[in-house]
């Protein structure tokens, strides 16, 4: 999938204001958070994500229940194997841009900036790859 290039131009009137509240609501959750940075890489088991984010496999798939109720991640099947993937890049750039924020509260100089300076590029973290 191809990144969006498009600018926003929803005002503040516009139908998506509730529901883009509601992608807030569903990733206010760290281990949320943490299998999206893990999907980032591509496509993994409920069984490897658990490993990743440091949860039980049935805590993991309660939460990509979640995620996919949102339409965030996907799902395929392989024999008994259930192996999760990002859906498209915006909650990928959603949760980067997040985590940018954040290393804005704890750090003087965020390390996305530093990467910027040394590279005089964009951070390549917040690069869109195809999930």
């Amino acid at each position: 999938m191809s990144e969006d290039t498009h600018t926003c131009t929803f005002g503040i009137d516009s139908d998506y204001v509730d529901l883009a509240a509601e992608v807030f609501a569903l990733l206010a959750d760290p281990t949320r958070i943490r299998i999206i940075l893990a999907l980032r890489e591509g496509e993994m088991s409920v069984r490897d994500l658990a490993e990743v984010v440091g949860k039980r496999p049935t805590a993991v798939s309660q939460h990509l229940a979640k995620l996919r109720m949102g339409r965030m991640v996907s799902a395929r099947r392989d024999g008994t194997t259930m192996f999760y993937s990002l859906t498209d890049e915006h909650a990928r750039n959603l949760v980067s841009q997040a985590v940018f924020q954040a290393e804005h509260d704890v750090d003087a100089i965020p390390t996305h900036h530093m990467v910027e300076m040394t590279q005089g590029a964009r951070c390549p973290a917040s690069r869109t790859t195809t999930a």
